[in-house]
């Protein structure tokens, strides 16, 4: 269930301060689906969430030192686990997409939602983030009519120049077929 304030009950929130306003006639019609580790190919610990609240300690691995100062977010973010964790309010306007466009309307953050699941390109996505994350789609689909199969894409199908995810590893047949049940 998705509250009056557009969060999702039942799951863990922990607020990002990377987010704004979407403009008032922007319709949520896109949901978008990312991976990310941390570091690259490791999963496990808090360092998606520190990410995205702002709190990663640069000095934690060498990577870390290279994105500590990018201000990005998503809504919710799916562990190899199944949990889920919502960093923005989907009536808010989560940092995700970056310069994206799809159908011809550009800065995609303004009208979608972006999904993270804990994963790399080539590493097989787990179980539980299918179910979870096809549970979470029919309910978004249900709240937000406007996404429909259609308007359910990867990272890199709006931003195919700079984007990979959620990669080859990502089995969309698995997915998509789940949202019939």
């Amino acid at each position: 269930m998705v509250d009056q304030q557009g969060w999702l009950e039942g799951v863990t929130r922990k607020p990002s301060p990377n987010y704004n306003e979407r403009p008032a006639q922007a319709e949520v019609s896109l949901l978008v689906i990312h991976n990310i580790s941390l570091p690259p190919g490791q999963f496990g610990g808090a360092n998606i969430c520190d990410f995205f609240t702002n709190r990663l300690d640069a000095c934690a691995h060498p990577y870390f030192s290279e994105i500590a100062d990018m201000r990005v977010s998503a809504h919710l973010l799916i562990d190899r686990e199944g949990r889920v964790v919502q960093f923005v309010s989907f009536k808010d306007r989560a940092w995700h997409a970056g310069q994206s466009c799809f159908a011809g309307d550009d800065n995609c953050n303004d009208f979608s939602i972006g999904i993270e699941l804990e994963g790399a390109d080539d590493i097989p996505y787990t179980e539980q983030q299918y179910g979870t994350l096809a549970e979470i789609t029919r309910l978004l689909m249900a709240f937000y009519p406007a996404i429909t199969k259609q308007n359910i894409v990867g990272h890199s199908e709006i931003a195919p120049d700079r984007k990979t995810d959620p990669g080859q590893a990502f089995d969309w047949s698995r997915y998509l077929n789940r949202l019939e049940s």
